[in-house]
C-alpha cells in the first residue's frame, strides 16, 4: 500500500512510498484509515526541526479517524466495523511518576504515532486497542478526525488553566486549534477574545461565526489598547497563546492581568525572545501544554457530540494524499483552515 514517509533525518526526505500492509499483534486493533488531518507538527517532521523522538523511516500522521477492519489476539472491547479514533501515545513506560499519575503525555519514554511508529498518512495503521475511543454515532468522520487537536485543546484548557463563566479569554491565533480553544472556553460561559494579523482575516471572520465576542486584527487596531478598553485597564483573565509566535506570546503576557493563566499551545521556534518582567511584576501562572491524556479524548469527544465544538467550517480544505505536498505548502502559508487528507485509491 501507498504511504507518505519521513525517510530519513534532516529536512525533507519525504515521499509516497510503497509499504507492507499491516497486521495486528496480540492486544492490538488494524483500522482503515477514513479521514486524516495535518498536524502542525507533520511539518516539523518535515523540516527535521521537532524535539518529539522521530525514528525514520516512518509514515507520517497522526489525527484521523478510521473503521476497525482486523483485531489483534485478546481484543474483546471492540469489533470489527466499529468507527473509531485512536490516541497518538502509542506506547510509554507506565512506571514513572508521570505514568503513574495520569500524565503520560510527559513520560520520557513516550513514543508516538507518526514519530516513532508508522502512523496515518496511508489507508491502514495498527495501534494499541487501549488507545482507542468509539466515535459517537452522531459525530460525522471529518469531524472525528479533528479528536486528536480537540483532545489536545481540552487538555490546555481542563487540566492546565483555570477559567471561570465570568472570565474575558484572550485566544491568541485563530488556527484550527484556537477555533476550537475558543469554543471549548466559551462552553464555560465564558466570553473570548481572538486575535489574529492580517493573513487571519477569513479566519477572524469564521471565528465571529463561531461565537466570539470580540475579534482583532492586531495589524490594524491596538491588542492593548481595545483590551484596555474592554477591561478598565485590568487586563484579560486567561491567555491562550495558540500562535507560536514570539508575538503573540508577549502581547499576551502584556495584556494578562496580574496572577491571571497563559496557557501556551501553539509551537513555533525553539527560541524566542520573552517578555520576563512580566514574571515578575505580574505573577502570572504560566503552563506549557504538551498532548493529551485519556480523559481528554472523552472529553472532545463529548463536546463533538454535543455540538458544543463545531469543526466542519474549520476542515474546509479536503485533499487526497497523492496531494500532500500542496496540502503542506498551503498549510504554511495558511491558506485555508484545516487540511483533511483521504486515503490513496486502491487497485
Amino acid at each position: 500500500m501507498k504511504a507518505i514517509v519521513k525517510y530519513a533525518p534532516e529536512p525533507g526526505n519525504m515521499e509516497i512510498r510503497e509499504v507492507p500492509e499491516p497486521k495486528p499483534a496480540p492486544g492490538q486493533v488494524k483500522i482503515k484509515v477514513v479521514a486524516a488531518g495535518i498536524c502542525g507538527s507533520d511539518l516539523h517532521i518535515y523540516d527535521s526541526d521537532i524535539a518529539i523522538p522521530v525514528r525514520p523511516p516512518v509514515t507520517v500522521g497522526h489525527e484521523f479517524s478510521g473503521v476497525i477492519v482486523e483485531l489483534g489476539e485478546g481484543v474483546t472491547e471492540f469489533k470489527v466495523g466499529d468507527r473509531v479514533v485512536s490516541e497518538t501515545a502509542f506506547s510509554y513506560c507506565g512506571k514513572c511518576e508521570n505514568c503513574r499519575e495520569g500524565w503520560y503525555n510527559l513520560c520520557p519514554e513516550r513514543k508516538t504515532l507518526g514519530y516513532w511508529y508508522n502512523g496515518i498518512f496511508t489507508n491502514y495503521t495498527v495501534v494499541p486497542a487501549g488507545r482507542v475511543h468509539l466515535i459517537p454515532d452522531n459525530v460525522d468522520d471529518i469531524s472525528a478526525a479533528l479528536t486528536e487537536p480537540l483532545a489536545c485543546v481540552c487538555h490546555a484548557v481542563f487540566d492546565l488553566s483555570v477559567i471561570l463563566p465570568t472570565d474575558l479569554v484572550l485566544v491568541s491565533g485563530p488556527g484550527p486549534i484556537g477555533l476550537m480553544t475558543m469554543q471549548v472556553i466559551r462552553s464555560f460561559g465564558a466570553r473570548v477574545i481572538v486575535s489574529g494579523t492580517d493573513v487571519d482575516e477569513e479566519r477572524l471572520a469564521l471565528a465571529r461565526r463561531l461565537g466570539a465576542e470580540y475579534t482583532i486584527n492586531v495589524q490594524k487596531e491596538s491588542l492593548a489598547d481595545r483590551i484596555n478598553e474592554l477591561t478598565a485597564g485590568k487586563g484579560v483573565d486567561v491567555v491562550m497563546e495558540c500562535s507560536g509566535s514570539a508575538h503573540g506570546m508577549n502581547s499576551g503576557l502584556k495584556v494578562l492581568k496580574k496572577r491571571g493563566y497563559f496557557t501556551q499551545l501553539g509551537m513555533g521556534k525553539p527560541v524566542i525572545e520573552f517578555y520576563v518582567e512580566a514574571l515578575n511584576y505580574k505573577e502570572p501562572h504560566i503552563s506549557g501544554s504538551l498532548g493529551s491524556r485519556k480523559a481528554n479524548w472523552e472529553q472532545a469527544l463529548h463536546l463533538l457530540s454535543r455540538g458544543k465544538v463545531l469543526v466542519d467550517e474549520i476542515a474546509n480544505v479536503r485533499l487526497p494524499m497523492d496531494e500532500w505536498k500542496t496540502a503542506f505548502d498551503r498549510f504554511r502559508r495558511k491558506d485555508g483552515g484545516k487540511f483533511i487528507l483521504f486515503p490513496f485509491k486502491q487497485d
